[in-house]
Order: C-alpha cells, then structure tokens, then sequence
C-alpha cells in the first residue's frame, strides 16, 4: 500500500460523488455545492472543469455517452455537452430532492431522496428506481439523509447509508425487476466516530464507507465487522471510487466548507482544523470493480 496523495485541490466546498470511466481512463468528481464538475484524466495525469454552474449531487455514466444525474430538483440526462435534461422531477406525489445515486445491472438508476432539515420537522427520506424507460418508482422509505449506495460483487446486495441514522442499510436485491427487500442494519457507526457518507464495494465484496467528521475511510468485511481504517487530513471525508487502469486505485473526495449537523461526535470542532477540499489518491493492495452503466431512455 502506498501513501495517500492529493492529485488535485479545487478547494471544493463539498467535494463528492468519484466516478471512474473504465472506457477513457479518466475519473470524474463534482463539487455539489461550489457548482463545479470535474475530471482527471489517468494518461496525463491532467485535470479540468468540465462544467461549471450546474447542481450534481450524483451520477452514473450513460451506456450511449454522456451521464444520468441527480440533484436536489431531480433526475436529469446529460450528454457532456448540451444542456442537462430533467427526465424525473416527481415520483409517487414526492419531490425528486435527491443526492447520491447508481446504476443497477439492468440499466435503471437508484437514487436516495432526502429532506432532512435541522431547523424543523421534515418527511423522511425514500428509495427512488428510474427504470430503463425513465418512469420512477419508491422502493422504500423511512430514511433522514439519504447517501452512499453500493452493490456486491454479484448484485445481489445493495448497500444504502442513511448519514444521520449513523447506519449502512443492506437489501436482498433483484436486479430482473428492479426491487428490494429484507432491509437490515449492515453497520451502525457509533456516536463516537464520524457519520458514513459515500460508499463503494471493491471485488471481494467488502464495503468501504467515507466517514465525514471522521477523517478517514473504513473498509467493513461481508459481515459489517471493521478490516482496515485509512486516516485521511480532511475531518469532511466525503465519497471514496476505486479507478485506475487495474481498478486498484481508491479516490476519495472532501468538503471544505464545514457542516455542523447535530449528529457530530463529542469533541468535534466545526469551526478550526483542515476539513477538507481536495481529491485523494492512493495505491492497494485491492481491486475495486466497474460501476454499472445506466441506460436510461424515456418515451
């Protein structure tokens, strides 16, 4: 295992969402509140701003090019180029205020939607399916700030972390028809330890969750029990991808703007200290697997 490195510092104000594109060897990030979209390109070791002004809270590459995206107004399609459009603004009579999502095996996208708010009460949050033909559907609900989502190596897992309940969720998943069941606790992350946010699963089907306020990430074995922990400078370690051309290259994101939410572990300074910005790196001993491709293409 190699040292950890910053390969890029846009001093992003909420760095998440790492994406690796197999195809063209290149890494995409966004930062979902400094409004910018970024990508590194592996050959050069080059990055760039690919777009700026436009909300990405997560996204999925599309099989025909370009990317599924989703935001706090909803579900949109995106070639790179042109202008986004919103395929997805509403889903069973609940607004589509969505943040991290993925593509399944079959092609749809799964996204959490989310209105957690501190200031008052708010609706609990929900599991969102786009399927191939860009209709939606809520797979569950019960959730107060929707983040990370994963599968296992064989699909038959999905993994989805709800931050403030400080757990990862594990479904039964079909992926022939797009549903969910048996929800169970994978991990609850003590209150003493930072909140888990973006998540991945490499090849051997280990889980590895970011852990925001706790300034590392944390690689949970099948079981949920804890393998190895990577401390990181940023107390807002935010997402974690693996990449490279043999997968076994992690990437992880960070938020320089501090967000104190009332689940903060005793202790925690939300006002001094390095929180975070730039984009990591680091070589293992590990390999991830390729994300799926979404291919959604509404009537």
């Amino acid at each position: 295992m190699h040292e950890l490195s910053v390969i890029a510092d846009y001093q992003d104000r909420c760095g998440e969402g790492p994406l690796w594109d197999g195809s063209h060897k290149r890494l995409y990030w966004t930062d979902c509140l400094g409004l910018r979209f970024y990508r590194y390109d592996w050959p050069s070791k080059k990055h760039q701003i690919v777009r700026e002004g436009f909300e990405i809270k997560g996204f999925a590459l599309h099989q025909d090019g370009g990317f599924v995206i989703s935001n706090t107004s909803g579900i949109w399609l995106w070639d790179g180029a042109g202008t986004p459009k919103m395929i997805c603004a509403e889903s069973g009579g609940f607004p589509c205020k969505a943040n991290d999502c993925i593509a399944d095996p079959a092609g749809r996208l799964l996204a959490g939607l989310f209105y957690y708010d501190t200031s008052k009460d708010y609706p609990l949050g929900k599991l969102l399916a786009v399927d191939t033909d860009g209709t939606s559907r809520i797979l569950d609900e019960g959730f107060h700030l929707a983040n990370g989502l994963g599968f296992s190596p064989d699909a038959k897992t999905l993994y989805f972390t709800d931050s403030v309940a400080r757990c990862i969720f594990a479904y039964d998943y079909d992926a022939a028809t797009g549903s969910v069941k048996n929800r169970r606790i994978f991990v609850r992350v003590p209150p003493t330890s930072g909140i888990p946010d973006g998540l991945t699963v490499d090849a051997e089907g280990f889980v590895w969750s970011a852990e925001w306020y706790g300034s590392c990430v944390v690689r949970y074995d099948p079981g949920g029990v804890i393998e190895r922990r990577i401390e990181t400078p940023a107390k807002q370690t935010s997402s974690i991808a693996f990449g490279g051309p043999e997968l076994s290259e992690i990437f992880i994101t960070s938020a320089g703007e501090s967000a104190a939410l009332p689940v903060t572990p005793p202790g925690y300074d939300p006002h001094s200290g390095y929180f975070g910005g730039a984009l990591y790196s680091m070589r293992l001993d590990i390999q991830g697997k390729p994300e799926y491709l979404a291919n959604i293409c509404p009537k």
